[in-house]
């Protein structure tokens, strides 16, 4: 089998580790285990990256970890989710500038492949409104949530009452600074000491550095766009998410679990801000990617469409080597499926019944494009539904 190192870089706000709580941990255990039938002996790293810090920032970062891990492996293959795909754009761009050290064309040029999930090529709406002052003050009890609930399974009721309270008012609702931090003192107060410090060091890395927002937005990744070419021989595949909208039917699929509803509220607020793309930033997209979302989805996907975060047509980025019914951090195993071993907590419920079957078989086509680009076999993989 050729040596092969698999680089994972996660999405804004993300991180490689937080003690036990591994953003990319269901995905790098998948990953090991399925390899070898595909001929592939993988090494997976999960990159230690910034969490907000600007593109430039991570993906020197990114590139700083290849060349400190990287070894004699015949072949590197990068995976990014959320912004983690635009860092590996970034590394892989011809005659880039990156703030390090390291030479990067004797890594880049090793690299077969670059995938991409659930990333935003085309910038997210949902960015433009976290950049303010109310923003990031929701963003930052929403991120400390999302850890929360990969740590406990599920938030406070009392806490997460309020919080989809705040966000179903987010319109209308001044900077109540006040009840904002309170939500976040109480949810930190749960952890131990040790994790309560590890967390409180996560955030003051992010106050330090909050440059990823503004580029996130529609209009600076037109220039994103404009300056990062691909690079020649390397395959560009992307993984691309959409959530059922908010409707009577997501509604009903929460269920009568309190909890449920409330953060179904959440992401009711969320869909609506992701949807706001102008019609002037529509993404363009080729024949070919355009018959693989139909083939996935019955038809293609509005501008509105997207993933609770990111919009689906802003997603696509090369090849599409799976579509999937899913929200932004189901696709790399945060669903509700707290049974298995180890368990799956979901995020928020969007009614988008994303579950360990539907996980596998994206996973097993991000491994079979991999393979592909490993040996550098020519010809398309057959596209699949899994929906």
């Amino acid at each position: 089998m050729p040596s092969t190192d698999v680089y994972l870089v996660p999405g804004f706000f993300g991180f490689a580790n937080l003690g036990e709580l591994k953003y990319f941990g269901h995905v790098r255990e998948f990953l090991r285990q399925r390899s070898s039938a595909l001929g592939l002996a993988l090494r997976v790293h999960a990159v230690k990256t910034h969490p907000t810090a600007s593109l430039p920032t991570r993906a020197a970062r990114l590139l700083d970890t290849i060349a400190a891990t990287a070894g004699r492996a015949t072949a590197i293959h990068l995976i990014g989710h959320s912004s983690g795909g635009l860092d590996c754009r970034l590394v892989m761009a011809p005659d880039v500038c990156l703030p390090t050290l390291a030479d990067y064309r004797r890594y880049t040029d090793r690299v077969r492949t670059v995938v991409t999930v659930s990333t935003p090529h085309h910038g997210t709406p949902v960015a433009s409104f976290f950049t303010g002052l109310l923003g990031q003050r929701l963003l930052r009890v929403l991120s400390l949530s999302t850890i929360y609930v990969l740590r406990f399974g599920r938030l406070p009721i009392a806490v997460l009452l309020e919080l989809g309270a705040l966000f179903t008012r987010v319109d209308n609702l001044g900077v109540n600074s006040a009840l904002l931090d309170e939500l976040f003192g109480k949810l930190l107060d749960d952890f131990s000491v040790g994790r309560r410090r590890a967390v409180q060091r996560l955030f003051h890395e992010v106050a330090e550095d909050q440059g990823l927002l503004m580029q996130l937005t529609p209009e600076t990744m037109d220039l994103f766009n404009a300056l990062t070419h691909q690079r020649a021989g390397v395959r560009y595949g992307s993984v691309i998410t959409r959530a059922q909208p908010p409707g009577v039917r997501s509604t009903l699929a929460a269920g009568l679990d309190p909890s449920a509803q409330a953060t179904h509220a959440i992401y009711r607020t969320l869909y609506r801000l992701a949807a706001q793309v102008p019609r002037t930033r529509r993404a363009s997209l080729s024949a070919d990617q355009v018959r693989s979302l139909r083939h996935a989805y019955g038809a293609l996907p509005t501008i509105k469409a997207n993933d609770g975060l990111v919009p689906t047509r802003s997603q696509v980025w090369g090849e599409v080597i799976h579509a999937a019914q899913a929200d932004h951090l189901d696709v790399i195993g945060h669903f509700g499926d707290p049974s298995s071993a180890p368990p799956h907590f979901d995020w928020l419920a969007t009614g988008s019944e994303f579950d360990r079957v539907r996980f596998e078989a994206l996973w097993t086509d991000v491994l079979r494009f991999i393979a592909v680009g490993s040996t550098q076999l020519s010809g398309r993989l057959r596209p699949e539904k899994h929906l």
